[in-house]
Parts: structure tokens; C-alpha cells; sequence
């Protein structure tokens, strides 16, 4: 699993690339929970180069969430691959995780 950083519209956006798995999970999870303990305003996670996501990905993505909720700042997904879009369907994570289409879409979510 790769992370990559940068700013749209004054939001942070964290690209990952690679699967979040349970090899993956706990390095996915010290790195998503340090950047909501920061203080920033928001996270985006651009899962656009993620391939798949297990169970032990889905909590991972979950609690970054509800941590980033609990602490009052804005939390989106967006760019899902069609396979990882159908887990989160199926699991009925979209609205738990504000899954969007794209990136500006998700913007829009966390300056809500």
C-alpha cells in the first residue's frame, strides 16, 4: 500500500494505491487516524488506485470515519473502482463513508 498527499481546494486528499486487505490494514489504519488527529478540517481518500477492499479494509476505512465524524471534520471516498464500489454497496458502507463519484463531488461533501 502507497500513500500520496496533495490539496484541492484547500482540503487535504490522500491518494492510495494497492490493496487494503489484512496485510495492509493496520499500516492504512496508523496513517488515516494520524491525518484525522491533526486537526485538518477534512480528509478525501482517493481510492481511485485502489484495487480491493476485505472486511479488515472496510473497518479500517469505517473507523477513519467515525473518528473523523466524532472529532467534527468532514470525511469522503471518492474515484472507486467498479469491484471496491460493489463491496461498498453491498455492505451498505456508501452513506457511512460519503462515497462519491469524484473528487470534486466529494469536496463538495466535506465543505458541507
Amino acid at each position: 500500500m502507497n500513500f500520496s498527499e496533495s490539496v484541492s481546494e484547500g482540503f487535504p486528499v490522500v491518494c492510495m494505491n494497492g490493496r487494503i486487505d489484512s496485510s495492509t490494514a493496520k499500516t492504512c489504519e496508523d496513517y488515516l487516524l494520524s491525518h484525522v488527529a491533526d486537526g485538518r478540517p477534512a480528509l478525501v481518500l482517493d481510492l481511485a488506485k485502489v484495487d480491493y477492499v476485505s472486511s479488515a479494509g472496510l473497518r479500517v476505512l469505517v473507523m477513519a470515519s467515525q473518528r473523523a465524524m466524532g472529532l467534527g471534520r468532514g470525511f469522503a471516498v471518492c474515484n472507486l473502482q467498479e469491484d471496491v464500489a460493489e463491496v461498498m454497496e453491498i455492505s451498505g458502507l456508501e452513506e457511512v463513508l460519503n462515497v462519491c463519484e469524484d473528487l470534486g463531488a466529494a469536496i463538495s461533501v466535506v465543505k458541507a
